[in-house]
């Protein structure tokens, strides 16, 4: 007899005319019975299409079969055998394009709520395991000496993955971190109410609990270089300092007071706790009527803060249509349910401001959608004619960001693409300065949390080898990858 084939379970969230109101964690978690009766829907497939689908491999099939069973905690450990950062994972990756995407229930139905069980996992275990955020040493101590000393440049998911990753396997790490608090993207990019700071601070204490330092407040590439690094006994660098630099659309008046870039904007509201003023001395100038350019992910966020910092009228202004947007459905869904305004198929020209300097309006352009460009999306075309004003009082700018140009314009060895990006060997992250890896947005351009990690995590097992074999260690002396994050 076939297995019944049931709706998967909703998330319970605030309501939206609610959350509007505050910075609170918008998604509520499920409760025990929720992620019980959703992992029961699993069909426990052989082949595991899912556990191909995520970029660290976590063994999906597994994790979903103990929690069916109640058996939590032995599914946290089971997903931190590869994945270090589950809680936040299961908030922020976009599993409906990775291993929810190929699930066998996705043909058939919807498929394993996979996001929201690894979410549920990771906070039960927070709250109800005596070990939760530490190492496990009983199966396998740490060595008494380390095999070597690796330098990460970015607290990032790639960078934290990593540092994690070679801890575990026996080296000495240490994470430096450019601004005053660890997280990288995750601090200053993504808001309180998809990512709270407390899981965040939470994760990376269990990354510290594997032996990693971090060291904030150090710049790579002003403090030191790559090559003073090497020079002062560091085997290896890892370089994960994601896509900080902002793009800009270099049309007239865009240097107007009132428009921001989205980097700079959200780091002003998470990172420097802008939302919180004057507890917190770093304020956020949000007028009355707010345009955000740009319709991904980022763009949301800063659609929905700028809602609750109290914009009375807040739109999204795209040139391409609902289709090509590359945020997440749901949080497209959770921007309109708040009432974010959409204006599709519209690009700005250029912007206008007052005697004072300030951006007042902006003129914008219709678009319809022509063939599809090197993206695979369709082109936006200009449609002749079809100016008008938008009154606008505030702008952010969300159109993409690029790799953080500091360490490799203190390196000129260092090979780098036309666009920023820093070319590596794909199968292990090497670079083309010997015993120097990256990995994540530094190399690829903004990409998703999971997608970096699994980059951390490959070129944490590349560095491993070649620090062996620069020592004449044997590999076979290094723990099971599979099982690194619980060995140490």
């Amino acid at each position: 007899m076939s297995k019944e084939i049931r709706a998967r379970e909703p998330m319970p969230r605030q309501s939206a005319e609610e959350r509007r109101g505050n910075f609170d964690e918008v998604a509520l978690g499920y409760s025990k019975e929720q992620a019980v009766r959703e992992a029961q829907r699993c069909l426990q497939c052989k082949k595991k299409p899912c556990v191909s689908g995520c970029p660290v491999e976590i063994d999906i099939p597994e994790f979903i079969r103990l929690i069916a069973e109640e058996k939590f905690e032995e599914a946290a450990k089971e997903i931190k055998k590869t994945n270090a950062l589950p809680a936040i994972c299961g908030r922020v990756c976009p599993q409906e394009e990775q291993c929810e995407q190929v699930c066998v229930l996705a043909k058939r139905g919807q498929p394993i709520a996979i996001g929201r069980l690894e979410r549920f996992v990771a906070d039960w275990e927070a709250t109800h395991s005596a070990n939760a955020g530490l190492c496990d040493v009983t199966t396998s101590p740490p060595p008494k000496a380390k095999l070597g000393r690796v330098a990460v440049v970015g607290s990032g998911p790639a960078g934290l993955t990593a540092a994690g990753e070679l801890s575990c396997l026996g080296h000495e790490v240490t994470v430096f971190e450019a601004l005053h608090d660890p997280g990288g993207v995750l601090a200053y990019g993504i808001p309180e109410f998809r990512l709270p700071r407390t899981i965040l601070h939470r994760e990376i204490e269990y990354v510290k609990s594997l032996g990693v330092k971090i060291e904030t407040n150090a710049i790579i590439g002003k403090l030191y270089t790559l090559q003073e690094l090497l020079s002062n006994g560091y085997d290896a660098i890892f370089i994960g300092t994601g896509a900080g630099l902002p793009v800009f659309m270099n049309i007239p008046g865009e240097n107007l007071n009132g428009i921001y870039s989205a980097n700079e904007f959200l780091t002003r509201v998470n990172l420097m706790k802008a939302y919180k003023y004057p507890e917190y001395p770093t304020p956020v100038r949000v007028g009355r009527k707010v345009a955000v350019v740009g319709a991904g992910n980022v763009a949301m966020d800063a659609a929905r803060c700028s809602l609750r910092l109290g914009a009375d009228e807040v739109s999204i202004v795209y040139r391409r249509s609902r289709n090509e947007m590359p945020a997440r459905e749901e949080e497209i869904e959770n921007a309109e349910e708040e009432g974010v305004k959409f204006h599709l198929l519209t690009a700005p020209i250029r912007f206008i401001g007052d005697d004072q300097g300030f951006v007042n309006a902006m003129e914008c352009i219709r678009m319809e959608l022509g063939e599809p460009d090197d993206s695979g999306r369709r082109r936006p075309v200009p449609m002749a004619g079809s100016e008008f004003i938008m009154e606008v009082d505030t702008v952010v700018v969300a159109i993409g960001q690029s790799p953080n140009p500091v360490v490799r314009q203190s390196e000129p060895g260092l090979a780098t693409t036309k666009w920023g990006g820093i070319i590596v060997d794909e199968e292990t992250g090497a670079t083309s300065i010997p015993g120097v890896y990256a990995g994540g947005d530094a190399v690829t351009g903004a990409a998703t949390v999971i997608t970096a990690m699994g980059a951390g995590r490959r070129a944490a097992h590349a560095i491993d080898k070649y620090i062996r074999e620069k020592h004449g260690a044997s590999s076979a002396a290094s723990p099971d990858g599979e099982e690194c994050l619980l060995q140490r």
